[in-house]
Formats: structure tokens, sequence, C-alpha cells
């Protein structure tokens, strides 16, 4: 319910889960390669498996910030007013 008091200014967190996600990326598959260089498989596995969590989340965070902005009340639109039996 939109009550008027929202910040006229929020803005969306998904670039900086874009670029966390991206961070992400880069050292799991150093990790993954690491690990399996030296012999460590099962730390390379869990690197890999962690890779493709992360790999998803970033899937799903380009998704969204394709999708664009949805609809937001501009200034024109009052807030609405609350239930009168809410108390």
């Amino acid at each position: 319910m939109r009550t008027g008091s929202e910040p006229t200014t929020a803005r969306s967190p998904l670039r900086m889960r874009f670029w966390l996600s991206v961070w992400g990326v880069v050292w799991t598959v150093a990790g993954t390669v690491a690990f399996a260089l030296t012999g460590h498989r099962g730390w390379a596995l869990a690197c890999g498996m962690l890779f493709l969590v992360v790999v998803a989340d970033l899937l799903f965070v380009v998704r969204h910030i394709r999708q664009g902005p949805q609809y937001q009340p501009g200034r024109d639109v009052p807030p609405y007013e609350p239930p009168a039996d809410r108390r």
C-alpha cells in the first residue's frame, strides 16, 4: 500500500547485484582453476557449484534489468488512504 512517505530518490540495487555477480564469477572461476591445478578436487567442486549459483543469479539480475522500470505512481497521484478498519 502506498502511504506517500516513500523516498523520492529510491534506486534499484540491481546494478550493484550485477557487478557483485560479475565479481563472484571471476573469483569462482579462479578458485575452481586454482584448486583443480593443485589437486584439491573437493574444493574445486565446491567452487564449481558456487559458480553455477552465481551465474544463475547473474542471469536473474540481467533479466530484471532488461525488463525496465515497472510502473510507479508519479507526484500527481495522491497517496492512498489507509483502510479505516486498520488499527
